[in-house]
């Protein structure tokens, strides 16, 4: 399953009931996550045992693959942010609906890859380390390239930071095309410009 060794698959299911009594949630926070989620699932475990010749990470000692069974495409984030709380372990999930499928990974806040067909949603298993296997496999979902000389929370600390500059200067810049006085269109576009100036600093 999602190109794994057969070694890591698992077929267990998680009940909704104990997510529930576990959060200890409310009727209507069940029935926003039952809204979303129909089943899930356990699939595989990536560890040092069930894949022979992968070494044990110094920070990972292994991660699990979790099947999502969507009821519909636009769900909630939200509800998926909130599975990363019930198992205190790394965790991939796949998310499924109508025959396709999107990957999420929490990563210092949580990410989501395309949606692809579910045939062809696989998960490289890339480094000689557990630790180098998780930092490859969330490159891939997050699809983020990190720079030399930066570790990957460095990276995406930096890529959030240029996407909120990015989004400050196109307000900046529809608040100026809209902009009638000239003093007003003048400091708006110095603004501009001072943070272009800042997002080609970051590096």
């Amino acid at each position: 399953m999602y190109g794994l060794p057969i070694s890591t698959e698992r077929k267990r299911q998680l009940p909704k009931k104990a997510i529930y009594a576990k959060f200890e949630w409310k009727p209507a926070q069940r029935e926003h996550f039952d809204a979303d989620i129909a089943r899930i699932d356990i699939v595989a475990v990536v560890s040092s045992g069930t894949v022979p010749g992968l070494g044990e990470g110094a920070v990972v000692k292994e991660f699990y693959v979790l099947a999502v069974q969507l009821k519909r495409r636009e769900y909630d984030i939200q509800n998926i942010a909130q599975l990363t709380k019930l198992i205190p372990q790394n965790m991939v999930f796949a998310l499924q609906y109508d025959n396709r499928t999107q990957f999420a990974v929490f990563y210092t806040k949580l990410f989501t890859s395309a949606w692809q067909p579910t045939e062809e949603a696989v998960l490289s298993l890339s480094g000689l380390n557990l630790d180098t296997v998780w930092e490859n496999i969330v490159k891939e979902i997050v699809q983020i390239e990190v720079a030399e000389g930066h570790t990957l929370t460095e990276q995406i600390a930096v890529d959030d930071q240029r996407a909120k500059l990015l989004a400050q200067i196109a307000t900046l810049e529809r608040k100026m095309a809209n902009e009638k006085q000239p003093r007003r269109k003048r400091e708006c576009f110095e603004q501009i410009k001072n943070l272009k100036i800042i997002y080609e600093r970051i590096h």
